[in-house]
């Protein structure tokens, strides 16, 4: 009888790994899954700070579009030339007398009357139309805030005054008019003055 050699031969022992060569792979192939599960888990978390982070700059947005702007603050729409820094807007206080120089706009304005005192900023509105709607003066500068709104509210036949701060320098011209809503105001030029 042949001998019968127990030894394998050298081909099948590569192609059979042994069981301490399959558990190197497998540790392998653990640390992997290990390594790619913890980066989707930060990649995730990531992912959660810049929704959470990108919600709180849409909220911050919203609620600094939503807030409303110094002439909207008591729930007056006012005018929407209003709604920028380059006006300056005010509901006048009603007062008996006005001074300074006077000028009257057209019946078409409301035939509105406006003074300016150049002594202390001060403009006068009259509301001389019995239409329901506000008398306006806008002072318009070429330095400083480009448009002064003076609104009288207190119905025809009354006078009301705004207290502006302008610069001396530069010109200013003078409209008159009637605010017929949100969005009309047709104006009158009246005059233009300087240096005061």
């Amino acid at each position: 009888m042949a001998d019968v050699d127990d030894r394998r031969h050298p081909s099948m022992e590569r192609s059979a790994p042994s069981l301490r060569h399959v558990r190197q792979e497998d540790m392998s192939m653990l640390r992997s899954k290990v390594v790619l599960m913890r980066l989707f888990r930060s990649q995730l978390a990531v992912n959660r700070r810049i929704r959470g982070g990108l919600f709180a700059l849409a909220m911050t947005a919203v609620a600094v579009f939503a807030a409303p702007t110094p002439s909207l603050a008591s729930g007056d729409l006012y005018f929407v030339g209003c709604e920028g820094s380059y006006a300056s807007c005010q509901t006048g206080v009603r007062v008996s007398l006005a001074e300074g120089v006077c000028t009257g706009a057209s019946a078409s304005y409301g035939a509105t009357i406006v003074c300016v005192d150049y002594n202390g900023d001060y403009v006068y509105v009259k509301d001389n139309d019995a239409d329901g709607r506000s008398a306006m003066a806008r002072i318009d500068s070429e330095r400083g805030v480009a448009y002064r709104y003076c609104r009288n509210t207190h119905g025809a036949g009354s006078w009301a005054r705004c207290n502006f701060d302008w610069s001396e320098a530069g010109e200013k011209k003078v409209n008159a008019g009637i605010l017929q809503n949100y969005a009309t105001m047709p104006l009158d030029y009246l005059w233009r003055f300087s240096n005061n």
